[in-house]
């Protein structure tokens, strides 16, 4: 079975490389994890005081990257321990972001309120990012889609625990492209209600609009269609690509809007200002985008004790 960048680039079929896709989806997650603690650290220092709750995500996050980034380095001897580890931690983050968003959800409505303007379109905008907390919850399923193994290749059963399988109603690689238009969805409203307070003055504003819907579209596309030929994949390829380098010059733009007009840095405006590691949701989702069209096929140096 090959890869679909091997159907857009033959002569990768000829290269080894030295992760398996599922690895670098695994390798990919635990960098995720890490980065969404350190973002919600700064999101939360906005407040001037973290409560208690708040700092569940915030230790959360590095601490889940790290024992996933451990369980892959035992995988390679102890395969069972290891995805024994990254379940427990995938299952956690799930339960992270589902609580996170209740809690930014509560946030975003008056109790007090008649009925029917309890919650609104403005009150959604200037409140915690009810959608940003479920990144983790994403993770998660990204992770222990990864973590199950696909026995056979493309045939979307997932090997769960100790001869107990799960059966998908499409293959992994369509569950990849689907959580990838899933998490690229999160990502667009995110931007669009962070950058509905400015009321779109900029038109450049709409670039990560327009990056982030062809972002959901594509995916989906791709995953709907039984055999994409060259042309589709080619297509993708370059609204992945597309989706990185919004995220890399939205990041660079943030921070310039972030310093002073004599260009000198200031913590408290890096901190109150443009979120500068925002945009790099969208070249996340664009990486895991491009990793989801490598060869499916498992490395054979992985032991199974």
């Amino acid at each position: 079975m090959k890869g679909y960048l091997e159907v857009l680039f033959p002569p990768l079929a000829r290269v080894r490389f030295p992760f398996s896709r599922d690895q670098m989806m695994l390798l990919m997650a635990a960098v995720n994890e890490i980065f969404l603690g350190i973002d919600i650290y700064l999101a939360h220092k906005l407040s001037g005081t973290i409560v208690f709750r708040e700092w569940i995500p915030i230790i959360f996050g590095p601490v889940a990257g790290v024992l996933l980034l451990i369980a892959g380095w035992i995988a390679i001897r102890k395969r069972k321990i290891a995805i024994t580890v990254a379940n427990l931690v995938f299952i956690s983050s799930i339960g992270i972001g589902l609580l996170g968003a209740y809690f930014h959800f509560i946030r975003a409505i008056l109790p007090t309120a008649p009925p029917g303007m309890k919650i609104s379109i403005q009150l959604l905008v200037w409140a915690p990012p009810v959608v940003g907390p479920l990144v983790f919850s994403l993770v998660g399923l990204l992770g222990l889609s990864a973590v199950w193994r696909e026995e056979p290749i493309d045939s979307g059963r997932l090997l769960i625990w100790s001869g107990k399988y799960f059966q998908l109603p499409y293959n992994k690689t369509r569950a990849f492209l689907l959580m990838v238009s899933l998490g690229t969805l999160a990502t667009l409203v995110s931007s669009v209600l962070d950058h509905a307070r400015t009321s779109f003055v900029n038109p450049w504003l709409w670039v990560p609009v327009i990056a982030g819907i062809l972002g959901v579209i594509s995916p989906v596309i791709m995953a709907l269609i039984p055999h994409p030929r060259r042309g589709d994949i080619l297509i993708y390829f370059l609204v992945m690509l597309g989706l990185i380098l919004v995220g890399v010059l939205g990041t660079g733009l943030h921070i310039l809007d972030n310093l002073t007009s004599r260009g000198e840095f200031v913590p408290e405006r890096f901190i109150r200002g443009a979120p500068f590691l925002a945009p790099l949701l969208f070249a996340n989702m664009g990486a895991l985008g491009l990793i989801t069209l490598f060869d499916p096929g498992e490395q054979d140096y992985i032991s199974n004790s």
